[in-house]
């Protein structure tokens, strides 16, 4: 049976993990981030911005999550104006909360979703974006360009990987115990290759991302990738892999 390495966040793997199974593919988890909630923030006004970002189900947990504790009042107010997601998991996360989004782009990344919007949404309105510490920047810039103001507040944080496990991890790559190194976000890549000490890998581990974000993210460390899916979900990525993998031994 084939192993692919999982670097999601060890409470985000699950479902990734039970795509990979419907392929008979064995996963070895390692996350590469611990997802931690960032230092205290003051929670804003929502009814003074005409729209709100999501970039991960981290933002929406972080975010939601004490809105629902501590301002109930302003969870309704989000009810109320444009959000934003990136993802389907993103999006049906915020559903759980009764959140409904916005149309959802073909490509589920920030460049993409920004597309979908048109530039006189933007223009003279203030927007909320809910972030990681490792955010690209991307939905605030594009904001800034088309006129509009935005305020971001980190909710999470990103920390590296156990360096114990990490080199566990290196060991079973070198010996050939793992067929496929998988990639979720720039932020995975990146501290998975700096766990490791090097971007060099045997011959034959094929490097799969999740999206083309993730794949330029790695394309800056000098790493190719092989497998990128037409569709940015966990059920698209698993088939992905597979399909490769198969192809691999063929």
């Amino acid at each position: 049976m084939k192993s692919v390495l999982v670097t999601r966040p060890k409470h985000q793997a699950g479902s990734f993990v039970s795509e990979l199974g419907k392929y008979d593919l064995n996963s070895v988890v390692f996350p590469t981030i611990e997802i931690r909630p960032a230092p205290p923030w003051e929670i804003p006004d929502i009814s003074s911005f005409a729209g709100a970002f999501f970039t991960s189900p981290n933002s929406v947990r972080y975010f939601l999550q004490r809105l629902q504790e501590e301002a109930p009042e302003e969870l309704a107010k989000l009810k109320t104006i444009n959000v934003y997601a990136v993802g389907k998991t993103t999006a049906r996360d915020l559903g759980t909360y009764g959140i409904s989004t916005e149309p959802l782009p073909k490509v589920a990344d920030a460049v993409n979703l920004m597309q979908t919007i048109e530039p006189a949404d933007i223009d003279g309105k203030s927007f909320l974006f809910l972030k990681g510490n490792l955010s690209l920047g991307v939905i605030p810039k594009v904001i800034a360009e088309r006129g509009g103001r935005c305020h971001a507040i980190t909710v999470y944080e990103n920390h590296p990987p156990d360096l114990e496990r990490a080199r566990e991890i290196k060991a079973m790559i070198d010996r050939g115990g793992i067929s496929c190194l998988s990639f979720t976000s720039p932020s995975t890549a990146e501290n998975f290759f700096k766990a490791m000490g090097t971007t060099e890998l045997p011959s034959g581990v094929l490097v799969a991302a999740i999206g083309k974000t993730t794949a330029h993210a790695l394309e800056q460390l000098g790493v190719a990738t092989d497998i990128v899916p037409e569709y940015y979900d966990a059920p698209h990525f698993a088939k992905a892999i597979a399909e490769a993998l198969r192809h691999q031994n063929n």
